[in-house]
């Protein structure tokens, strides 16, 4: 009797201990799952944060002339670009050049004015050697450094320094796709015979998709038979799919070289049969790219597919079939959308590992112009 009565009485404890409590639990199962998930996360900072970080801060760093030339770049980020900068900031440069030479300004400078034209390195070596031993901020010193090359009277020769003077720029992401800054600041393509990077990005992305688009047309119809199929047939044929896997990728790819060259199985086989009079070109090209990586690539599609589709329970197609649908309507509208994750991981799957097969490809193009 007197336990049931203390039982039916309210604690005697303050509501608001009650929550505190609740809250310092709160607060130790949250920073016990945090330092569950503490490793992974320094992990992941180290290894692939920082050096990502790394990579895009050095894609716009531009402090070279900034660290070895302060005042220079000073004054020349304050002149409105005609005519020739003021006398301060000429004498501030035959200072600063000067004393480049120590701790390996100059190589740094120069090798960041080459950038932007390959002359200006030989410029600062000659200007060097005729600078006299000691500087004098108060002499004329535009007329001193024409003296000693009149590519200092230019005013692009100026306007090249002072694209390169800011702490960060632009010109390295703008070279990737091949695109510049001219002398006006407006951004433009660069010269034709110097552009590599688009057309290399363009045929990248082309060979990606259609190898992508290849995997999807082939492995989407495999995967379905693979699904439906009985358990011992399905497994025979998994075998087969996985069977590029028990094999390196060097012997898949020189079996791709035997199999296509001139001489090759293909090429008889087609002569024997009299499809063809002389040997087709079908490796070296882009033809055998497709060949090879739509090879090695496959599995990848296949397998999500057949994940997803082994989930798909096969009585609402026969429902809608049923229901008076036409059996490709039912296949189509019912059983397709329920495969869409599959397609989707598959597909992004084999397009990123089609992406980053650049070297593959020069292996089975010969080299990269022929592809």
């Amino acid at each position: 009797m007197t336990t049931t009565i203390a039982a039916s009485q309210p604690s005697s404890r303050p509501a608001g201990t009650l929550k505190a409590q609740l809250r310092r639990a709160e607060r130790l199962r949250k920073w016990k799952a945090f330092g569950l998930v503490a490793p992974l996360a320094l992990f992941l900072i180290v290894v692939f944060v920082m050096p990502i970080g790394s990579m895009l801060w050095r894609s716009v760093d531009n402090t070279e002339l900034e660290t070895v030339m302060p005042l220079t770049t000073a004054g020349l980020q304050q002149w409105d670009g005609t005519g020739l900068p003021d006398e301060s900031t000429m004498a501030a440069f035959a200072a600063e050049l000067r004393d480049s030479r120590q701790g390996g300004g100059l190589g740094r400078i120069g090798r960041r004015l080459n950038y932007e034209d390959t002359q200006y390195r030989s410029l600062l070596m000659r200007t060097l050697r005729g600078l006299p031993a000691s500087i004098d901020t108060n002499g004329d010193w535009t007329a001193t450094l024409v003296e000693i090359d009149e590519a200092w009277g230019e005013t692009a020769t100026w306007l090249g320094i002072q694209r390169a003077a800011p702490p960060t720029t632009d010109r390295y992401l703008l070279a990737s796709v091949d695109l510049e800054r001219g002398d006006n600041g407006q951004i433009q393509r660069i010269a034709e015979g110097d552009r590599l990077y688009q057309a290399v990005f363009q045929r990248t992305l082309v060979i990606a998709g259609g190898v992508t688009l290849i995997c999807l047309a082939l492995g989407f119809p495999l995967a379905y038979l693979l699904a439906t199929l009985p358990a011992k047939t399905s497994n025979l044929l998994m075998i087969l799919v996985l069977l590029p896997f028990w094999t390196s990728l060097l012997v898949r790819t020189a079996a791709w070289i035997i199999l296509l060259q001139s001489n090759g199985l293909v090429n008889q086989s087609l002569i024997f049969t009299g499809l063809i009079d002389s040997p087709l070109q079908l490796v070296f090209n882009r033809i055998g790219v497709f060949f090879a990586m739509v090879h090695i690539l496959l599995p990848f599609m296949v397998l999500p597919l057949y994940s997803v589709m082994k989930g798909i329970s096969p009585s609402y197609q026969r429902a809608a079939v049923s229901l008076g649908a036409h059996p490709f309507a039912a296949f189509w509208q019912v059983y397709v959308p329920q495969t869409v994750s599959g397609i989707a991981a598959g597909t992004i799957l084999v397009f990123i590992m089609a992406l980053a097969t650049t070297s593959r490809r020069h292996w089975w193009v010969g080299r990269p112009t022929r592809w």
